[in-house]
């Protein structure tokens, strides 16, 4: 028999089921400057003595705690709850800590004992015995009106009954508990706190290359400025680079991704690396590394970033091929391993080999290529097919780059399985593309979004929706139906706080694929330079703009997590509620999924509310038509004409 394991302190709390805590403890929430942290536990102990607990934060770069008490859940079941801002960037540090609270429990029980009419002169004694060992813990004022509460209940007559009970006794007691037994959690939870631009962003992606001044030509960053003031005047906030660096020439992808290039092909921007240099120089045709920083400062001054594309990959020609070939996969015939999703072949690409001997200086240099355009002004990064990478390696380098680059935006355009989804996002990255593209029916998409922010998973994992990409362009979205288009934007922007288009393609409505069945786009821009008429008078440019405005004014747009189903009777039309934080913001979303038809729809709105809550009823103001109206009660029925205005945003309360 194993001799008993005595205990040092009788630990009589128990803290568990702790939320928010994502694998354990293992991996940090998430959260940006300024938002709340919601905490949750199940604190209890032996008996029937009452609890204290409390909730200590702090950012870690302080030693100092702040501490906050937890108060009962309303719904009880020995639920605690408590609430914290975070202010600083960087990472915060959290737990809890609960103790019996004697003081607490005396104080029950001499009320019960005297309205039951009982005598407490003992429990008197025992409340003068608490209140001098807290003023043995308190200091100037406080300690004096603790030795004063001690004396007057000391004498154990029923005129201490009114100094045992005040509200006075009770907050010192408060002030200066007895946490010699206390018993503090486990773990210490952390929270990454972003930029706002990691909950809330709009992106426009565009190929500077497209964007020559004389169609044919390859075009500079020079040119490129020219978007800037289009995408600004859309409301984007972002705009979205692909690969900038020089381009190899062997094995170079020719039109419609053609295996064989012609002589002015521009070859497709993922391939990486010519003698011109790798991931850190700028494509000779595109200008040079002064002309890319004038472009970010040009970018700047229209309030927008500019987020690169980080694709961890070579082209054949690239310096790392040559000078490092051991951080490559060596087939059996001496040849290097190019990149396969069968049937499709990239043979101008080389992945990068994290099983390598020489894995150590891999990472130091992929960080280092991060760090160099970090040191340039860059904040955000868009990075290519990370779920080919090793996840250790993105735990160690995001999480490393943030240590001196603590505003850095990571987005995963991870099109994978759920698990390696999410599991990117704990690991550091802020934003992730999704599976929004290809959902189209209202259960599905109501599903979707139920799982991305009613569950643990909004905790660390921030949607980013795209209707199209360049590698993307979904079946639904194969007709030159602006409706559709509209339709489909107008999801993207309202379901989620950060969303992007690929353009001009998408407000210019490019439909044709480049096969069918298939989702690759005819002519695709990434083997060809294209020319844009960004004056087509069928642009959908108008609508964009006009919701992107409504997303900037409202903050109830500015988050993700707080999406709320209405109930309509019509599978055609999909509702739902956003409330901004604190309750001063709160729209409602009806969308028409069916593009082709006018739809109506009854709603039923939730019973709490301030329609349910006013008699005179509720303003409601459409801001995509100006219209006004006012709703009473909770059931309302809405119709929408797609051929006119597929979506209505109204706002509750005018």
């Amino acid at each position: 028999m194993k001799p008993l394991r005595l205990f040092n302190v009788p630990a009589r709390p128990v803290i568990e089921s702790v939320k928010p805590e994502i694998n354990a403890g293992r991996y940090p929430i998430k959260r940006v400057i300024g938002e709340t942290v919601h905490v949750e536990a199940t604190v209890f102990a032996d008996g029937h003595d009452h609890l204290a607990v409390e909730l200590l934060h702090r950012d870690t770069a302080s030693q100092a705690w702040t501490v906050l008490p937890m108060q009962p859940h309303p719904k009880g079941r020995n639920r605690w709850v408590a609430d914290f801002t975070v202010g600083n960037l960087g990472r915060h540090g959290y737990t809890l800590r609960a103790w019996v609270d004697h003081f607490g429990s005396w104080r029950s029980g001499l009320a019960k004992k005297h309205e039951a009419g009982q005598s407490v002169t003992v429990e008197l004694l025992e409340g003068a015995e608490f209140a001098r060992c807290a003023a043995a813990r308190a200091r100037g004022r406080d300690r004096a009106a603790l030795v004063k509460l001690a004396r007057a209940l000391s004498g154990g007559s029923r005129r201490g009954l009114r100094p045992a009970l005040s509200p006075e006794l009770q907050s010192l007691m408060q002030a200066y508990p007895d946490r010699s037994l206390a018993v503090t959690y486990g773990r210490l939870l952390e929270v990454v706190v972003d930029p706002v631009k990691a909950r809330f962003s709009t992106w426009y992606e565009f190929f500077p290359r497209s964007c020559m001044a004389t169609p044919g030509r390859h075009g500079t960053f020079k040119d490129a400025e020219r978007m800037i003031p289009y995408a600004a005047g859309m409301g984007f906030d972002v705009i979205y680079l692909p690969p900038i660096h020089p381009v190899g020439r062997a094995f170079r992808k020719g039109r419609n991704n053609a295996l064989v290039a012609g002589p002015r092909d521009p070859g497709s921007p993922w391939g990486i690396g010519s003698p011109a240099g790798g991931h850190k120089a700028v494509h000779p045709e595109l200008g040079t590394l002064g002309d890319f920083k004038h472009f970010l400062a040009t970018a700047k001054h229209h309030g927008i970033a500019v987020a690169l594309d980080i694709a961890f990959q070579c082209s054949p020609d690239h310096p790392y091929v040559k000078d490092h070939p051991d951080w490559f996969k060596q087939r059996p015939d001496g040849s290097i391993q190019y990149a396969e999703n069968p049937p499709k072949k990239y043979q101008d690409i080389y992945p990068f080999n994290f099983e390598s001997g020489d894995w150590v200086g891999l990472c130091r240099e992929l960080k280092s290529v991060v760090v160099f355009w970090a040191k340039q002004g860059v904040r955000v990064f868009r990075v290519d097919n990370p779920h080919t990478k090793a996840c250790e390696f993105w735990d160690w380098m995001i999480n490393d780059v943030k240590r001196d680059y603590p505003d850095v935006v990571f987005l995963a355009e991870a099109f994978t399985y759920p698990a390696l989804m999410f599991h990117l996002a704990k690991v550091g990255f802020a934003q992730s593309y999704t599976y929004f593209s290809w959902r189209t029916k209202k259960a599905e998409l109501q599903h979707y979004v139920e799982e991305l922010t009613q569950t643990d998973v909004a905790e660390y994992y921030q949607p980013n929706f795209w209707p199209n990409t360049p590698d993307i362009l979904p079946t639904h979205l194969q007709r030159k139906d602006p409706a559709l288009y509209k339709v489909r934007y107008a999801l993207a922007a309202t379901l989620s706080s950060s969303c992007g288009i690929y353009g001009p393609a998408y407000e210019l409505m490019d439909h044709t694929p480049m096969h069918k069945p298939g989702e690759e786009y005819a002519a695709s821009e990434k083997y060809e330079c294209k020319a844009w008429n960004l004056k087509d008078k069928d642009s959908i440019r108008p609508f964009i703009a006009a919701v992107n405005r409504i997303r900037h004014r409202n903050a109830a747009f500015h988050t993700t997590r707080n999406v709320r189903f209405v109930e309509t009777d019509n599978d055609n039309v999909l509702a739902y509620l956003k409330t901004s934080e604190g309750g001063t913001n709160t729209v409602l979303v009806c969308v028409v999924l069916n593009p082709r038809r006018r739809e109506t729809a009854r709603l039923k709105l939730p019973d709490e509310g301030p329609w349910a809550a006013s008699r005179n009823g509720i303003r409601i103001k459409d801001l995509m038509s100006g219209k006004r109206t006012v709703w009473k009660g909770i059931r309302h029925t809405v119709s929408l004409d797609p051929r006119q205005n597929p979506v209505a945003i109204m706002r509750v309360g005018g």
